[in-house]
Order: C-alpha cells, then sequence, then structure tokens
C-alpha cells in the first residue's frame, strides 16, 4: 500500500524524523483554516501540495508556495479538482515554509534481485532524481544493508561517505537515516523514500517530502495501518476481491484471467498477451485462487471478473496438484449453477496435472454452452483472445 504524503509525514513523526507541520484539508476553506494555524511558524509562508500517488506534482502545477492564508485559500481551489497523470486530487496539504539551503536524496528499499535492502543516498535531490539516476549515476550512492543489522550509525556514516557529504553535514544526516530506517522496519515497509531531504538555512536536516510503500503481507501485525486505505479511491473490483480474500489486480484488458498459483498466472498473463497481440486483445486481471479452487472460490472469482465490463472472455488455468482436476471442475460448474444469469461470457478452460482426464470429462458432461476446453496453455490462450476479439 502507498502512503500520500501527509500519512508519510505523519508516519516519520510517529518515529521521530525530523518534518515540518504540515495538515491535510478536502476544501479550499479547510486548506486557509490550515494555512493560519501552520503559516504562523513559518511568516505566513505555506506550501499547497495536491496529495495524489504519482510523481510529477510539482511539474504538472500541483505544489505552490502560498504568502498568506488568502493565496493558500485560492491555490487550494484550483488545486482540488485538478487531474495529475490520471489521478483525481481529492484533497491538499497544507505545509509550513522552510528556508531551504540545499536539498539531497535518500531511500531505503527492497531490492528483491538481490533478496536484501538497497539504501541510495545523492546530495542532489528534487524532483529530477530519476533522470540523475540515469544520466549520472556516479552521483547516486548505493549501500547494500543488511537486514539483520539495519541502518545503525556505522552503516548511515557509511552512506554519507558514499554519497560525498562534508563531514559536518554528514553528522547532522546521520540520526536522520537511523530514524528513517526505524520507520522502514518497524511499519513492515518495502520503501522509504525522501525527496527532499533538506538542510535549511539554520542547519537543521528536515524531512520535507515522503514516500512510503507499507508491505501489505505484513498486515496481520499493524491493524492500524487499515486507518491508512483510501477506500474511495481503491478499484471498486479489487475491494470486492479482497473482501473475498482473492489474489486479484484490475488490468487493462478484455481476456479475464483465473489461475492457481502466482507463477502459473504470470505466465498464462504472458501467453494470453503473445496470443491476443494481433487481435488487439491483452489480460484484464491477473487472479490467483491459489491451492483450492472449490465452487464457492470458483464463484467468488468469477464473480469479480463478470463484473468487469472491459471483459470479454474468461481464461480459467488450472494445474491440479494437491487440488485435483475433478475438484476443480466440479467447481466450475458449481460455479457456473450458482452464477446462474450472470454468466453471459464464454470461459476458455484448460486443466492439466492430477486427475485432468476426470475433470475434462466432467466438464464435458455438463456440456455448459459458455465453457470450452482446450488441452494447452497456448491453445486456450488463442481461443480466449478471439473469443474477446469476436466480441468487441
Amino acid at each position: 500500500m502507498d502512503l500520500y504524503e501527509y500519512q508519510a509525514r505523519d508516519v516519520f513523526e510517529k518515529h521521530g524524523v525530523p518534518v515540518l507541520a504540515g495538515a491535510v484539508a478536502t476544501t479550499a476553506a479547510e486548506a486557509r483554516a490550515a494555512a493560519e494555524t501552520i503559516g504562523a511558524r513559518s511568516g505566513g509562508v505555506t506550501v499547497v501540495k495536491a496529495q495524489v500517488k504519482t510523481g510529477g506534482r510539482g511539474k504538472a502545477g500541483g505544489v505552490k508556495v502560498a504568502k498568506s492564508a488568502d493565496e493558500a485559500e485560492q491555490l487550494a481551489g484550483e488545486i482540488l479538482g485538478m487531474d495529475i497523470k490520471g489521478h483525481t486530487v481529492h484533497r491538499v496539504m497544507i505545509a509550513q515554509g522552510a528556508q531551504i539551503a540545499e536539498e539531497y536524496y535518500f531511500s531505503v528499499l527492497l531490492d528483491r534481485a538481490n533478496r536484501t535492502y538497497l539504501a541510495m543516498c545523492s546530495k542532489e535531490g528534487g524532483m529530477d532524481i530519476e533522470q540523475l539516476a540515469v544520466e549520472r549515476p556516479e552521483a547516486l550512492a548505493k549501500v547494500e544493508v543488511d537486514p539483520n543489522v539495519g541502518i545503525d550509525t556505522a552503516k548511515a556514516q557509511e552512506i554519507v561517505d558514499a554519497a560525498g557529504f562534508d563531514a559536518e553535514t554528514g553528522a547532522r544526516i546521520v540520526p536522520v537515516l537511523e530514524r528513517l530506517w526505524v520507520v522502514y522496519r518497524d511499519e513492515d515497509a518495502t520503501l522509504v523514500e525522501v525527496n527532499p531531504l533538506v538542510k535549511t538555512t539554520d542547519g537543521d536536516i528536515v524531512a520535507l517530502d515522503g514516500k512510503v510503500t507499507l508491505d501489505a503481507n505484513a498486515d496481520f501485525r499493524h491493524p492500524d495501518h487499515a486507518a491508512l486505505e483510501d477506500a474511495e479511491a481503491a478499484d471498486p473490483l479489487e475491494a470486492a476481491a479482497k473482501e473475498k480474500n482473492l489474489n486479484y489486480v484490475k488490468l487493462d484488458g478484455d481476456v479475464g484471467i483465473i489461475g492457481n498459483g502466482a507463477g502459473l498466472v504470470m505466465s498464462t498473463l504472458d501467453v494470453v498477451a503473445y496470443a491476443g497481440e494481433a487481435l488487439g486483445s491483452k489480460p484484464a486481471n491477473f487472479l490467483d485462487i491459489g491451492g483450492g479452487a472449490s465452487a464457492e472460490v470458483m464463484t467468488d472469482g468469477l464473480h469479480i471478473i463478470l463484473g468487469d465490463e472491459q471483459v470479454k472472455s474468461v481464461f480459467v488455468n488450472v494445474f491440479g496438484g494437491i487440488t485435483s482436476c475433478d475438484a476443480v471442475a466440479n467447481g466450475i460448474v458449481g460455479a457456473l449453477k450458482a452464477l446462474g444469469d450472470e454468466a453471459t461470457k464464454p470461459l476458455v478452460v484448460r486443466l492439466d496435472g492430477n486427475n485432468v482426464e476426470e475433470g475434462r470429462q466432467i466438464l464435458a458432461d455438463f456440456n455448459h454452452p459458455l465453457v470450452s476446453i482446450e488441452a494447452t496453455m497456448d491453445g486456450a490462450a488463442q481461443k480466449a483472445a478471439e473469443l474477446a476479439a469476436a466480441a468487441k
């Protein structure tokens, strides 16, 4: 789960990371009230910042400096409702103004390729850190972090040294990096990023903007994280799938995908994308029903996928292992009976593995007009793509 900036600021403050005052507003009037309070700490100056989960807000006009509460109200009115890279601005953050001397960059993230954590730091922070990483990678220090140790004082010092900070500035940054590690560790994050991490004219180090991604797999350890979810912005299909404990991700395509096992589903997405390339068809979702494929699970999965208006056909790709193919087939039969008239789109089913012949026979005997049985994954993908293309 990605947090909004104002949520990241609050999490930083909770763990002792130095931040400036900030408040969230959903109306121009609320923005004015917040600016009157917060601006008193910075000579009346506040920053009105669009709260969307995407980068490039500044370049899009979603970050503006206000020199009075009146101006903050006006700017908030202009920013609220703005579209930034397909994200509508529903709230703004009113942040305390700062006298910035220098801008830096820092992040710690999960390095999946190397199965460890990675810290990145640069003396050149700001909006174009991605461009810096490409054009001058030597300006972005990358330091491996041992998960068993984390970022202690010694590791923080190694990071600032690798980034090329002078001794005085580095000494001020070190304790901030240690606190940011606490955020990463204690909140079970996969990313903690500060851009910019600034030095003020008074020499203080402050996290001026934050990005935090939390690991949903650790939600059971953090009941408070539920309050951070933006239910209004969630895709309704993904929200419905979550309620059913289904691993579902909405994609922009027309072939619905159901499979058992993340690896198999990912492979299915690839073969459908390849088969549909010439036909203009693409996968519409990722849906992993896991090891079980009971009638209830299949019903829930099909209900979610068939509720997507973009879906024109459905590809059910199951490898029978612990759950045998005959059990899967009975699950599909039960699901179609339960769905009744709701099932209006063709299903292409590929079964393989344990009791595959029995499973195929169950589906053949059921003889549902919407169900096609294919022996291979490639053949099933081609059939599903063709059916989706024909239905457009």
